[in-house]
């Protein structure tokens, strides 16, 4: 009988935690081995490539960050473009630009001023008394009536497979509000695509690292913990411990993309449909986030979805019933000996890429030092 290879680590997941946690350590000496349980690398930032044109596969991806070590990390993997995010939104075929900001109320209201917008907006939101019960009270105490009914409950509603009155209202504890004409979606001071798409950086970060693909570690625990001394599992928590506690609940996303024979479907990346009539909350048209000039174009609908098991995990619900699991499951994730528990499934905490590679770096300067 052959004798199995013994790692230092096994590596379960190759989204950004695994791969940027397998990069390091290997560069540290250690041996590798990563288990993905879908048929590609990358988790939901992988991308494919359809008539020249990169295709975000799960979703549209922006990265965008503050902090100056992650830029800098990123950079040194891959050039990035100087994609802006600027989204617009449709309400019923009327648009408004994303995030909420002069251009904004200047098509609601038909007003000029930063003054006129926050009259308006603190003469509609001062109707809600007292604190907020719900998302629907959270978001007029915000933004405003006007506001809330085009561009917030309809998408929201979508988004969580409910009404905005049976919501709470921690969801949207902030809501971007501007009183200057900036269309730039993000606060942060980096932001862009990766030139050629979000594979070049996961095929960099795990060059000569061995990688099994459409392996799920839950299968076969036994078999694979004995590969390795340390394992790193980035996978849902409560499918690691069996569900013994109950399922965490997830929001889920269905993707269905065209290839037009058109060069430009509708201008922009992203355009979120606000209304909750139309059933999809987004359409992206991939070729924008690279300044694309082919003849054809992708467009992907993006249709909110409940969750169940055997789907993607996409949004943790995290309402006080599901926090209040996750807790204790995070209980018995802090008892197990030689696991190390990272990335937004496994923490159950919805991440933006940054803060997954932050998170990343961190556990790697906690393990082996700065």
């Amino acid at each position: 009988m052959t004798k199995m290879k013994h790692y230092d680590y096994l590596i379960v997941g190759s989204g950004l935690f695994g791969a940027v946690f397998a990069y390091e350590a290997k560069k540290r000496g250690k041996s590798c081995l990563v288990l993905e349980k879908r048929s590609h690398v990358g988790g939901n930032i992988y991308c494919e490539d359809i008539e020249g044109i990169t295709v975000h596969k799960y979703g549209a991806h922006i990265f965008h960050t503050s902090s100056k070590r992650v830029w800098n990390y990123v950079n040194e993997l891959c050039d990035f473009n100087r994609y802006t995010n600027s989204p617009i939104a449709n309400f019923k075929g009327e648009i408004y630009n994303m995030p909420f900001n002069m251009n904004t109320f200047s098509k609601l209201w038909g007003i000029s001023t930063p003054a006129e917008a926050k009259a308006k907006i603190e003469e509609q939101s001062s109707k809600i008394k007292g604190e907020p019960r719900n998302l629907e009270e959270q978001a007029i105490s915000l933004v405003g009536e006007d506001i809330y009914r085009k561009l917030v409950k309809g998408y929201t509603e979508k988004q969580w497979g409910r009404d905005c009155t049976e919501l709470p209202a921690f969801i949207i504890k902030r809501l971007p509000v501007r009183y200057t004409y900036d269309n730039n979606y993000f606060n942060d001071r980096y932001q862009g695509i990766p030139i050629g798409g979000y594979n070049v950086i996961i095929n960099k970060l795990l060059e000569g690292i061995e990688v099994m693909t459409d392996t799920d570690y839950n299968s076969d625990r036994e078999k694979f913990n004995a590969m390795a001394d340390r394992i790193v599992y980035t996978g849902t928590l409560d499918s690691y411990f069996d569900y013994s506690l109950g399922k965490l609940e997830y929001r889920s996303l269905h993707f269905e993309s065209e290839l037009l024979d058109e060069e430009n479907y509708q201008g922009v990346a992203v355009v979120n449909y606000t209304d909750r009539e139309t059933p999809f909350t987004r359409i992206i048209e991939h070729k924008h986030f690279e300044f694309g000039t082919q003849p054809k174009t992708v467009i992907t609908r993006e249709y909110p979805a409940d969750w169940k098991e055997g789907m993607e995990a996409y949004y943790p619900v995290n309402d006080d019933k599901n926090q209040k699991l996750f807790l204790s499951y995070k209980e018995l994730a802090d008892k197990e000996q030689n696991v190390i528990f990272g990335g937004r499934l496994a923490e159950y905490k919805y991440y933006d890429m940054d803060k997954v590679i932050e998170s990343a770096l961190n556990k790697v300067d906690e393990i082996f030092g700065e």
